[in-house]
C-alpha cells in the first residue's frame, strides 16, 4: 500500500494557460486530483486534453498558472514517482515483451533484475505469459499496448497518469484494463487519465474534468454532474384522459402512450396521489436518474458530445 504520507492532491493546477501561437490549447484550467482516486479528464479530440496533461507532469511549462505534482512544484523532480502512458505509444519492435517492460522500469530507476522478474509476473497473470518472449513487432496491437501498460506501472508509481488509455483496445481488453486501474487504485495509487468515451469515466471516476475548448466546464465527483439534471418519469397510464391530467407537469411530452416529464420538485407523492383519486389507471412509473451522457451534454454542449461520438465511431472502424 502507499504510504499515507501523500499529499491531499497528487495533482493541482491553477489558472493554467498553454498557447502554441494563437492557438489556447489550455485556457485558464483549474483542476486538483484527490490522491488515491481515479480521476478522469472527458472530452472530446482536440479539447486539451493532452495538452493539459503534459502542462501538469512538466512535460511542457505553461505560459501562467501554477502546478505541482505529489506535492512538488517542480514536477519532473518526481518523475520516478510517476507513470505515465501517452497518447502516442511507442516500443522497439525487436526488443521482447517482458525486457520492453523492464527497461521502461529502468528508466524510472528500477533495477532490471527486478524490473524482469516483475513483467514476467505481471505478463503471465495477465494471460500473456506465451508472449513474453516474443518480440514487440509479432504482437497484436493490443497486446502491444498492454506491454507498453505494464511498462507504465512496472515501478510502482504512486501516480499512474494514462492518455486515451483505452484506444486501440477491444472491449475485452478494454474490461481487463478496467480491472488494472481498480487494482491501483485499491493499492493506493492515483489514477488519472484522460478519455473521449463517457461509459469508461461513469464506470470509473469518482471525480471527473469535462473540458471543451481548453476550458474545464466542470470539475467535481460524477454524481454532482449527474445531479445537474433532474430524474426523468417515464408514466403509462389505462386512461388518456381526464381530471388527474392537469397534475402533470408543463413539461410533460407524450410518446407512444407513455408521458414523459422530469421529477417534480415536490417529489412523486402528489402526482401519485392526484393519479390514483382520478382513476388514471397506472400502468407502469419509473424514475431514471440522468446519466454521465446527459450530464456532458447539458454542461458542455450538444456540438461536443457529436464529436465525442463521432471520435468514438472512427476508432471503433480503424
Amino acid at each position: 500500500m502507499i504510504g499515507a504520507s501523500q499529499p491531499t492532491y497528487a495533482v493541482e493546477g491553477r489558472g493554467l494557460v498553454k498557447t502554441f501561437g494563437d492557438f489556447r490549447a489550455v485556457d485558464g484550467i483549474d483542476v486538483a486530483v484527490p490522491a488515491g482516486s481515479i480521476y478522469g479528464i472527458l472530452g472530446p479530440n482536440g479539447a486539451g486534453k493532452t495538452t493539459m496533461l503534459r502542462t501538469l507532469l512538466g512535460i511542457i511549462d505553461p505560459d501562467e498558472g501554477h502546478r505541482s505534482l505529489l506535492g512538488d512544484p517542480a514536477p519532473l523532480r518526481q518523475a520516478r514517482n510517476v507513470g505515465y502512458l501517452p497518447e502516442e505509444r511507442g516500443l522497439y519492435p525487436s526488443m521482447k515483451a517482458f525486457e520492453a517492460v523492464a527497461f521502461m522500469g529502468a528508466l524510472r530507476g528500477l533495477p532490471l533484475r527486478i524490473g524482469r522478474e516483475r513483467a514476467r509476473a505481471m505478463l503471465a497473470d495477465y494471460g500473456m505469459g506465451a508472449s513474453a518472449e516474443k518480440p514487440i513487432r509479432q504482437l497484436s496491437k493490443g497486446m502491444a499496448q498492454t506491454v507498453q501498460l505494464f511498462g507504465t506501472i512496472v515501478h510502482e508509481p504512486r501516480l499512474i497518469v494514462l492518455d486515451e488509455p483505452f484506444s486501440g483496445l477491444d472491449a475485452f481488453n478494454q474490461g481487463k484494463l478496467e480491472v488494472l486501474i481498480r487494482d491501483q487504485a485499491r493499492r493506493g495509487v492515483t489514477v488519472l487519465f484522460s478519455t473521449h468515451v463517457i461509459a469508461h469515466a461513469e464506470r470509473l471516476c469518482e471525480r471527473v474534468a469535462i473540458v471543451a475548448g481548453g476550458r474545464v466546464r466542470f470539475e467535481g465527483t460524477v454524481d454532482d454532474a449527474r445531479n445537474r439534471l433532474r430524474p426523468q418519469v417515464r408514466l403509462r397510464t389505462r386512461a388518456s384522459d381526464g381530471g388527474w391530467r392537469r397534475a402533470l407537469p408543463a413539461e410533460t411530452l407524450a410518446e407512444d402512450g407513455t408521458w414523459h416529464f422530469p421529477l417534480p420538485q415536490e417529489g412523486i407523492e402528489p402526482l401519485l396521489r392526484a393519479l390514483l383519486d382520478g382513476n388514471a389507471g397506472i400502468e407502469s412509473l419509473s424514475i431514471e436518474r440522468p446519466g454521465l451522457h446527459d450530464a456532458f451534454v447539458a454542461i458542455a454542449g450538444e456540438a461536443a458530445a457529436r464529436q465525442m461520438q463521432d471520435d468514438q465511431q472512427r476508432e471503433e472502424a480503424a
